[in-house]
């Protein structure tokens, strides 16, 4: 259902910009202004999410390396920032050659925020979890303030996505959403979608059963260090 739901995301929102505003293109255009929201719900939402569900990946690789799926987490997540900030690149370029004001609305405020943030915690994740300098208790101290900030953007992605949704609807259709136009019905099928799928991510991220067994190496290794780490007093 999960990875169902994530490919229907993308069908639909190339869909609903192909068949109703004319498809993508990288000439100023409206058709340039396309790419932003197809590059946002695909970098920020979908691969967003697969990263942000690292279950996932222990569920598929069951008997690879801690370690090596980390970096594949990893990996995830910055193909999903590039993703984005082509997107970004989309938009204000469109604006700047047809002349819209940038950074005007809710929407805006809160992609250009999200983004930021996803790549502060990019980068946090990475010098914590992957490069050997840092501590065991420091990674101990950081890792739900990662855990947390992880599902914590997902549903601001969400959110902004959604707002930007309703931002399109309104500029394009304002005279016929009201009476159910296929687009807006499109569109709100949409939103839907992006809603089921962060309860997905968040219903699966939390639940311990389906969280990845330590295995027998690793808890040689844990073993190993308990014996020689000194017990409290």
């Amino acid at each position: 259902i999960y990875n169902a739901v994530g490919v229907a995301i993308v069908v639909v929102t190339g869909v609903w910009l192909g068949h109703h505003h004319g498809g993508f293109a990288w000439d100023g255009s409206a058709h340039q202004f396309n790419v932003h929201p197809l590059c946002m719900v695909l970098g920020m939402v979908v691969l967003y999410g697969d990263g942000e569900a690292p279950v996932l990946l222990y569920r598929v690789f069951p008997r690879e390396s801690k370690r090596n799926l980390k970096i594949l987490h990893g990996s995830i997540h910055l193909l999903a920032l590039l993703v984005s900030i082509i997107g970004l690149v989309a938009v204000f370029n469109f604006h700047r050659v047809s002349g819209i004001p940038d950074l005007y609305s809710l929407h805006s405020w809160c992609g250009v925020l999200t983004v930021t943030l996803f790549l502060v915690q990019w980068l946090m994740g990475l010098g914590f979890f992957l490069f050997p300098g840092a501590s065991s208790w420091l990674r101990e101290w950081y890792l739900p303030l990662h855990a947390f900030f992880g599902l914590f953007l997902l549903a601001v992605s969400i959110a902004t996505c959604l707002t930007g949704i309703t931002e399109k609807l309104l500029f394009s259709i304002m005279e016929t959403y009201s009476l159910r136009a296929p687009e807006g019905l499109l569109a709100n099928s949409l939103a839907l979608l992006l809603l089921l799928f962060g309860g997905l991510v968040g219903f699966i991220v939390t639940r311990e059963e389906f969280r990845r067994p330590p295995q027998p190496e690793e808890e040689a290794l844990s073993v190993h260090f308990t014996s020689l780490t000194p017990s409290s007093p």
